[in-house]
């Protein structure tokens, strides 16, 4: 697998297919993955021998304090090759988030184990996730 941090169209169209499979990102539009991916501070994808891409994830971060996590997903043929901890090593050792003191990211609670292996807990003290939606 070959890493590239800037995704060509032919790698966001594939992406949105990617998208289009998981019940968390079905909804989005092409336009949507496109802005997504152009507005994120860092982008990770994992392309296979033939350039298609095999796994993705994004980071919206401050460079200092936090980095979040977003995205993480591999394509369906390519799971349980460690692709997804690949990723999140990528993330954490990138030379423009050395400084960040937490990353953090969201999961359901069956990928709490798999987050758990690559230094992540859910031990955050009282802090809670809030939403609300933008009218």
């Amino acid at each position: 697998m070959k890493t590239i941090y800037e995704l060509s169209d032919k790698h966001i169209g594939q992406l949105h297919q990617l998208y289009q499979n998981e019940w968390w990102s079905k909804a989005r539009t092409l336009e949507d993955s496109r802005k997504c991916v152009a507005n994120s501070q860092l982008c990770v994808a994992l392309v296979d021998s033939q350039d298609n891409l095999a796994g993705f994830a994004r980071v919206l971060t401050d460079f200092t304090f936090k980095a979040l996590i977003f995205d993480v997903i591999v394509c369906e043929n390519q799971r349980g090759k460690g692709l997804g901890g690949k990723l999140i090593g990528l993330i954490k050792s990138h030379e423009k988030l050395s400084a960040v003191t937490h990353f953090e990211l969201y999961c359901l609670p069956g990928m709490n184990d798999f987050y758990a292996k690559y230094g992540f807990t859910t031990e955050v003290g009282s802090i809670q996730l809030m939403r609300c939606d933008n009218a």
